[in-house]
């Protein structure tokens, strides 16, 4: 009688313990099994979103006269100043360039003082783009990937971090009334550090005009920003925003 209790009792340990034992092998297959899917379905997003990118920058490309290669990395097409990506707008289309000015126009301060000097990196090496060219910054999946998607580059950031206004932000507004052909600033260029990525620091001149709250709200900035999540790097760089349906958008030198 007490061998069949023992019998009976070891039977019972042992099927219990396959159960156990089957539980946890099916819970570790799911888990395997769960684990892959979401790798394929990460690694198909992914290929979908670069595929975006590429055929975006496909859209953007335009064949150069000449390229120049930068000390610090970027290449520099020069490109046709009637095939300039600008031109690619509905409102724009078979369009022509207006003529250059000749001169800065006369204003309240001597321009005959002003010193011309290259100070961007890429003419430095003495290359220059050929006449009747503008010289364009080639852009990369990386430069796009740096901005999250295809629909968010080349746009103005909207989220200022609140800390990072503080004391040292400083500026200056003027309001004037009247018609004007355009606006001049003498800015230094620096190339000051930041402690985030996510961070910048910028020397521009802002021109508005119109109002926000009357939708007609149009402006423009032009000067130089040193902004690692934008750019890549920590070196100042060029940009030019303005508005388009009162979205900013970026030109990136």
């Amino acid at each position: 009688m007490i061998s069949i209790c023992c019998k009976i009792s070891t039977t019972v340990f042992a099927f219990v313990a396959f159960i156990i034992f089957t539980s946890s092998v099916n819970s570790v297959q799911s888990v395997n099994v769960k684990n892959t899917n979401q790798s394929s379905d990460q690694l198909r997003v992914e290929s979908e979103k670069l595929k975006h990118i590429k055929d975006y920058l496909w859209k953007i490309y335009k064949p150069a006269v000449k390229t120049i290669q930068s000390p610090d990395g970027d290449l520099i097409d020069c490109v046709l100043s009637h095939q300039q990506p600008a031109f690619d707008h509905p409102l724009l289309k078979r369009q022509w360039p207006l003529t250059a000015p000749s001169g800065i126009p006369n204003g309240p301060t001597s321009h005959n003082n002003t010193i011309n000097e290259n100070f961007q990196v890429w003419r430095m090496s003495g290359e220059s783009c050929p006449e009747d060219t503008v010289p364009i910054r080639r852009i990369t999946e990386e430069d796009v990937l740096r901005a999250s998607s295809v629909r968010t580059f080349g746009r103005k950031p909207h989220h200022v971090r609140k800390e990072s206004i503080g004391d040292n932000h400083e500026h200056a507004i003027v309001y004037v009334k009247g018609s004007y052909n355009g606006a001049s600033a003498v800015m230094d260029v620096w190339a000051p550090t930041v402690e985030t990525s996510s961070e910048f620091s910028l020397s521009q001149v802002w021109v508005m005009a119109g109002s926000l709250r009357k939708g007609d709200l149009n402006t423009i900035e032009a000067g130089w920003q040193v902004y690692p999540d934008i750019y890549g790097d920590n070196a100042p760089r060029l940009f030019i925003y303005w508005t388009v349906s009162l979205i900013h958008f970026l030109d990136k030198g």
